[in-house]
């Protein structure tokens, strides 16, 4: 079998790896939820390199989440639930229909059809998945539920933060501005203080969620992505952090913390001034 840019050669490949007699005998075991650690996996692995602006590493990591999809599809073609042309059919309905200034006819393309459209649109959606899903017997998905049932409890916690903050905030449960936020800020700050002088564990790791959960908000009201923010702290401190390793090589272990901060001082001052 020849590699191809056309998609059906990759669900080829996939029906192939995952055929009982002749198949790979790790695909072929895999199940949904055997795959999700590396369905998330690869998602990070999309946005590290986006975030090194590595194109080259980026086109090869959009190939593996590409592959995730892929797979998904065929181990639910297997079960007779759908294949891979029902998801990209669903994708393309939803994109079309979502955006009536763009694929619509002139008028709505003229007059202004983006504005409230898309939560319209959404909220219609809804009502005729819920109708789709009573009509074959399925349950009610978990979104069309309470309005925070939207947000899976699956997500990473700095992202799960944020989406259920942005819910609530559609409804009107919200901070007015951002120095609100600081101040609530204080006050966790203050009751984490407070539980730590009380060797209240328990409790500290509630009030350490609840300043995570307020720096968020804070991010949120600035309109920093709270994730990415994270990310390039992480970098910062791989960066200074491997000066001050290459400041004393195999000494390491043996510089005191004082030692240590000031090489930090003098990668962070480099830094700057670079």
């Amino acid at each position: 079998m020849q590699p191809s840019r056309d998609i059906s050669r990759l669900l080829e490949i996939m029906a192939a790896l995952r055929d009982r007699d002749t198949g790979c005998p790790w695909d072929v075991e895999q199940t949904f939820r055997t795959i999700v650690p590396y369905t998330i996996e690869e998602t990070y692995e999309v946005v590290d390199a986006i975030e090194r602006d590595d194109m080259d590493d980026l086109r090869e990591e959009l190939g593996d989440l590409l592959l995730q999809t892929v797979f998904h599809a065929q181990m639910a073609r297997e079960e007779g639930a759908f294949d891979f042309g029902e998801v990209v059919e669903a994708i393309t309905t939803k994109m079309i229909r979502r955006h009536p200034h763009v694929f619509g006819d002139e008028d709505a393309r003229t007059a202004g059809m983006a504005k409230g459209a898309w939560d319209r649109i959404k909220a219609q959606e809804k009502t005729e998945r819920a109708q789709r899903r009573a009509k074959a017997g399925l349950p009610p998905k978990k979104e069309d539920g309470a309005l925070l049932d939207a947000v899976p409890a699956a997500m990473p916690p700095l992202l799960e933060a944020l989406k259920l903050q942005q819910k609530a905030a559609k409804v009107g449960f919200d901070w007015n501005d951002p120095q609100a936020v600081i101040a609530k800020l204080r006050e966790e700050t203050a009751e984490a203080e407070t539980a730590l002088n009380n060797h209240d564990r328990d409790a500290l790791e509630d009030e350490i969620g609840d300043l995570f959960f307020t720096l968020v908000n804070l991010a949120r009201h600035l309109d920093i992505d709270p994730g990415s923010a994270l990310r390039r702290c992480n970098g910062k401190f791989r960066r200074r952090f491997a000066d001050v390793e290459n400041a004393f090589g195999d000494k390491l272990k043996e510089a005191s913390l004082d030692e240590m901060e000031a090489a930090w001082v003098t990668a962070k001052n480099s830094e700057s001034a670079g």
